[in-house]
């Protein structure tokens, strides 16, 4: 892979780690040649060993900054020292540790060489070595330390920007859960009355009427109106959980499958002719199974509410791998089909006033999706609909 600059990403990462690393060893060679000459001695000698070693300054800090005190002393160089103890501080802070490593520093850079040189009586002189000692020692520990802290006070307002985003999560949850558990109640509440007094009504006219059409559609009407409220029952009891697609609420009321498909299409009261071309086992995981169910289910109240009197057609298949050239090799059954096509509407039939919002058909295709399936929908060239869904085998 190639940068923007030309240069391969693995090329520029290791630029970008060995630039830091290798500038203060050729500032530190620049600064021996400076001070001690070209000519090879002991201390162009002991500069040069002081400046190489700040390569393993970062695995080693306190040795190497014992390796570039000769240079201090002998070669009279000062930038790997104050390198070598700035990496100290940035990397291995303690008072002890710092406090003798500035004490040797200040002594390589005050003690002449040879130490006969020094002069007892220069006060003046040895003072203002001194001072200048005191302040090369002290500067790269201040500068090493600060530039620790503001590592770690980053990394601790990172950790606390982490924190806060953990909190804002959680108490979106616990709004979430809140707001769950009220329209739970305000469902159970609204709609379990409504559709109680539906099976009632159904129940009574079921026991009183004379006719045998009469009393069918009231059973209907009343299983119906039943199988709603199991239903209803059901999702309450997920909007209630705190962890509504946790495994202990994903089994609080049973769930249809393939197998209830003839019955809703008997109870849906349309012209339905029902095609299952799925092989035993072949259907896939449950989750594929429920969307299924759920697909005829919707597709069907839409041709209720938008094409009353329609022809329906539903087909259930098995969709197969490819064979093998041969075709020897029997087919693998990969995923599952589904197909709701309707006719146009019978213009004589009336048309029930149902209310709809219009999501029903989003709403399936995002379970198609969630699944790693797809839904397609539209208009058929004889006016009337089709519903298509695909879903592989082992989703969910």
């Amino acid at each position: 892979m190639t940068a923007r600059g030309g240069l391969p990403d693995g090329i520029r990462r290791a630029v970008r780690l060995a630039v830091p690393l290798a500038v203060p060893v050729l500032l530190s060679m620049v600064d021996a040649f400076l001070v001690n000459g070209l000519d090879l001695g002991l201390e162009l000698g002991v500069s040069l060993v002081a400046a190489a070693a700040l390569l393993l300054r970062r695995r080693l800090p306190l040795a190497v900054f014992l390796v570039t005190l000769p240079g201090l002393y002998i070669g009279y160089i000062w930038f790997a020292p104050m390198v070598a103890l700035y990496t100290l501080a940035a990397l291995r802070p303690g008072r002890a540790r710092l406090g003798g490593c500035a004490v040797l520093l200040v002594a390589a850079h005050f003690l002449p060489y040879p130490l006969s040189d020094l002069d007892p009586g220069a006060y003046r002189e040895n003072a203002q070595v001194l001072i200048d000692a005191t302040v090369t020692s002290a500067a790269p520990i201040a500068l090493g330390l600060l530039v620790r802290t503001r590592r770690e006070l980053a990394a601790r307002v990172d950790d606390l920007t982490r924190s806060l985003r953990r909190e804002d999560r959680l108490i979106a949850d616990r709004v979430l859960a809140t707001e769950r558990a009220r329209l739970a109640r305000e469902m159970h509440d609204v709609v379990a009355h409504q559709v109680s007094l539906i099976s009632l009504q159904a129940g009574a006219v079921q026991v009183s009427t004379g006719e045998a059409a009469a009393r069918e559609s009231a059973r209907t009407i009343r299983e119906l109106s039943v199988r709603t409220l199991e239903e209803l029952r059901h999702m309450v009891g997920i909007l209630r959980a705190a962890g509504g697609g946790s495994a202990d609420t994903r089994d609080l009321a049973p769930q249809p499958d393939l197998a209830e498909l003839p019955r809703l299409i008997e109870m849906s009261a349309l012209d339905v002719v029902y095609e299952h071309e799925v092989p035993d086992g072949a259907a896939g995981a449950k989750a594929v199974e429920r969307a299924a169910f759920r697909t005829v289910q919707e597709a069907l109240t839409n041709v209720r509410k938008h094409a009353p009197g329609a022809r329906v057609r539903v087909r259930v298949a098995a969709v197969e791998e490819e064979r093998s050239a041969e075709g020897a090799e029997p087919a693998v059954p990969r995923g599952l089909r589904v197909e709701v096509r309707n006719g146009p509407p019978d213009a004589s039939a009336p048309a029930p006033a149902l209310p709809g919002g219009g999501h029903g058909l989003v709403g399936l295709r995002e379970r198609a999706q969630s699944l790693g399936g797809l839904l397609e929908a539209g208009h058929t060239a004889d006016g009337g609909f089709l519903v298509r869904a695909e879903f592989p085998r082992d989703a969910g």
